[in-house]
């Protein structure tokens, strides 16, 4: 068995409570891991003034992968707390794939009315690395009259079409069928060029269905017709916002995972929920673990310890299924200790 150094970022709020539920399932599957916490967070920076210290991508460098709990707290602001830490984190580690799973598990009800597994079943890969979350641009004449503010978005050749490139490789794995998300009846110059690349690529990969569709468009039919989509690429800014909204309806952001991914695989890799750090419900045991195990067993994947990573998946779906065992946010009453403990249990009971 590969020993892993595995660096954690619990966070802020249920962030903290979530990642160590993810930690209990992970090391009952797989004995031995080396976890090492840095208590980089929205409070560090209340006490420090910088959500982390200036070297600490130097520090995370040799570490196998990141667990990363959610982050954020009243008083710092959203763009201080991301640009302190998520961001340059994804950045200096080259994790331009920020892939997010979306479908409904077992046990759980859809947003939308008669809609089955089958039917929410859809993989959302997000250009993670420039587009439109760029440095450039600012505020000029600031507290005058000609105020203005500048925001510049960022496409390049590279990053476009790698992007691009591995979205195809995931469809080809899959269903077979690739959505584009674009905007090129609005945005002269950025979507019109991403949809050249994006059709230049797709003549590299004949056996893979494509469609590209308007964002606003694209949301509808994940709300409409979602048993029509499958694997679905977009810029960083197209792809947060379709990827919450896939989450939200197949049963909430509380049980959606996402994995930033360096495919070169020479730096590591961070693993995260999808939701934020609710500050509210922090240490009240009631945060819903689910997203963050899944989170957990996507990096044991990535790691090579699929046996490890299935068990996980398997048992996160048997617990929610059987339905003992729920959180309040699924209407039960649940702690966050009692469904970690649970889907543990059952994911070593899976080990071959």
């Amino acid at each position: 068995m590969s020993t892993y150094r595995i660096a954690t970022i619990p966070g802020d709020g249920i962030g903290v409570d979530v990642t160590a539920e993810a930690v209990r399932v992970v090391d009952a599957v797989l004995p031995g891991i080396e976890w090492t916490e840095f208590d980089w967070s929205c409070e560090n920076y209340l006490r420090t003034g910088s959500m982390m210290p200036p070297d600490g991508p130097v520090r995370l460098a040799g570490f196998n992968a990141i667990l990363l709990g959610a982050v954020g707290f009243p008083g710092v602001p959203d763009h201080i707390s991301l640009w302190g830490l998520l961001i340059p984190l994804r950045r200096a580690f080259g994790q331009y794939v920020n892939l997010r799973p979306v479908r409904l598990l077992p046990g759980t009800e859809s947003a939308l009315r008669d809609r089955t597994a089958e039917d929410l079943d859809i993989l959302i890969v997000r250009e993670n690395s420039e587009g439109e979350y760029s440095e450039i641009g600012g505020i000029h004449n600031p507290g005058r009259p000609e105020e203005f503010v500048l925001q510049e978005s960022v496409f390049t050749r590279a990053g476009c079409e790698r992007i691009i490139r591995y979205a195809f490789e995931q469809a080809a794995q899959r269903g077979g069928r690739l959505c584009s998300a674009t905007k090129s009846n609005g945005l002269i110059h950025s979507m019109p060029y991403w949809d050249s690349v994006f059709e230049r690529i797709a003549t590299e990969y004949p056996a893979v269905q494509t469609r590209q569709m308007h964002v606003d468009a694209l949301a509808a039919e994940i709300v409409l017709h979602p048993d029509r989509l499958d694997v679905i690429v977009g810029s960083n800014l197209f792809g947060d916002i379709l990827s919450d909204l896939a989450a939200a309806v197949t049963g909430g952001l509380g049980l959606a995972p996402s994995g930033n991914i360096n495919p070169q695989r020479d730096t590591p890799s961070m693993f995260e929920a999808v939701h934020g750090s609710a500050p509210d419900i922090a240490g009240q045991g009631i945060a819903n673990p689910v997203a963050q195990i899944l989170a957990a067993a996507m990096m044991l994947d990535h790691l090579g310890e699929r046996a490890a990573a299935a068990a996980i998946d398997r048992a996160v779906c048997d617990v929610l299924a059987e339905g003992a065992v729920r959180t309040p946010d699924l209407g039960g009453t649940s702690t966050t200790t009692d469904i970690g403990t649970a889907i543990a249990e059952r994911a070593v009971s899976l080990i071959p």
